[in-house]
């Protein structure tokens, strides 16, 4: 039997790792692309694909990639995030195809692929099932201050993915709503993983 690979994604600060953990929890092989991507950055022609088109301004002084600086940058200018996209996307997705063959071949009982663009990224038509993980404006707000970013930061990454759900929804198979407990969050992972398994 195949293992079965869950697709999760959703806006920023409504709590995808949290989900992700909680499968992970029940022997879930998790892939998060954030990472994956964050570990690009350090090959050469990632990164001099990303100077090249950023400049040397999204540079840290060891020559390393300086996410905040860039992060700055995309999420107030929509070309600026596709362009960074089209120098990323393609390094990332092998990556993510080998670390999920990899999670099959060591038997895990299913792999957790988290990624925002799990859509746009065609990471979505890989997976058995796409969950779409939400919560409420000012809770999602409320988490990004959490976490240390800046009010004007936050208003920014949203906007920059304010039409996620319409993309997703379509081919969501479960949706999670994390704005109650974490108790609450966990009986609905429970009742979806319960279910996926079937």
């Amino acid at each position: 039997m195949r293992m079965l690979r869950i697709g999760i994604t959703g806006p920023i600060g409504c709590g995808k790792s949290t989900v992700a953990g909680m499968l992970a929890e029940r022997g879930a092989r998790v892939i998060d692309a954030d990472d994956v991507a964050r570990a690009t950055y350090q090959e050469f022609a990632v990164r001099d694909a990303v100077v090249a088109r950023f400049g040397e301004s999204v540079l840290l002084a060891d020559g390393s990639i300086d996410r905040a600086s860039l992060a700055r940058i995309v999420f107030a200018d929509q070309d600026a995030l596709r362009d960074l996209e089209a120098i990323v996307h393609p390094a990332v997705r092998p990556r993510i195809l080998a670390s999920i063959d990899a999670a099959e071949a060591r038997g895990a009982p299913a792999v957790v692929v988290e990624a925002i663009k799990l859509v746009e990224g065609g990471l979505a038509e890989l997976c058995d099932e796409v969950w779409l993980v939400t919560c409420d404006a000012p809770i999602q707000r409320g988490r990004l201050r959490e976490r240390g970013v800046a009010d004007d930061d936050a208003e920014r990454r949203i906007a920059a993915q304010r039409h996620l759900r319409d993309r997703v929804e379509p081919v969501a198979t479960r949706r999670v709503d994390t704005s109650g407990s974490l108790s609450d969050t966990r009986r609905q992972v429970e009742d979806a993983w319960r279910d996926a398994q079937r």
